[in-house]
């Protein structure tokens, strides 16, 4: 009876195992944590959240490989899941001393959920799965969110801009978002163009997209920023930057 209690807790930690290392491949895509382990428990489970993450999984062929592997693998390991779990209770219902069984499964599952919310657990694991995928595979190991602080109060986010907003119909010299320490990682035109890395003269145009990073609060603030307090707010933005500037000189 205990074999099928620890066919399932053996399942389940393969399960988390696959899970995280899809996670971080997503993560060496560029993704950020939150979105990269979202998306792959989506994946693993089959539940195919519809979301802006999602469809940008699936317009990049690297995401899509890995997303794939990762639906195979669910259609696998879910159905397992579930016959285990029916074998196990089965049996832990129809033996003597039923408590022992229950008391294995309790233990295994508890012990399982501590590991996988381990940070001394999450951080080794991570640097094995970078080192076996850098191994083994072809992806660009970058972690980004360690790269990018982006646990640290930064976050990289896309913002669409719509008519009216103080940013629609500025080059991004006269935008000047630097100086408010928000920089622009590219600009998705309404059609469909990309610019990666845009230039001074490049033109923010109403119904395109802007994917920014900075602190998360100033972007906050910047997506709400309309005309008639624009130019007051960016000056205010440009100070409260400066001074930040100016204090971790200091420190």
């Amino acid at each position: 009876m205990s074999i099928a209690i620890v066919s399932l807790l053996i399942v389940i930690a393969i399960s988390m195992f696959i899970t995280r290392l899809a996670a971080m491949a997503l993560m060496l895509t560029g993704m950020s944590q939150e979105s990269a382990t979202f998306q792959a428990r989506s994946a693993l489970t089959g539940v195919g959240f519809t979301t802006t993450e999602a469809e940008s999984v699936v317009n990049h062929p690297v995401r899509r490989r890995i997303v794939m592997l990762l639906m195979l693998t669910g259609s696998i390991s879910i159905p397992t899941v579930i016959a285990a779990l029916g074998v196990s209770l089965f049996t832990t219902l129809q033996a003597e001393a039923w408590w022992r069984p229950a008391l294995l499964l309790v233990v295994g599952l508890s012990g399982l959920t501590s590991l996988g919310r381990s940070k001394w657990v999450e951080k080794r694991l991570n640097l094995f799965l970078a080192w076996t995928l850098k191994r083994w595979t072809n992806l660009d190991l970058q972690d980004y969110v360690s790269l990018l602080q982006l646990r640290n109060g930064f976050a990289v986010t896309e913002m669409i801009v719509e008519s009216g907003d103080w940013l629609d119909g500025k080059t991004l010299q006269t935008a000047a978002l630097s100086r408010e320490g928000v920089l622009v990682l590219g600009i998705q035109g309404a059609d469909g163009t990309y610019i990666g890395a845009p230039g001074a003269a490049d033109v923010i145009r109403a119904g395109g997209t802007l994917i920014l990073y900075g602190p998360i609060a100033r972007l906050k603030e910047l997506d709400q920023r309309g005309v008639v307090s624009g130019d007051s707010a960016h000056r205010q933005a440009t100070a409260d930057h400066a001074a930040q500037a100016e204090e971790s000189k200091s420190l």
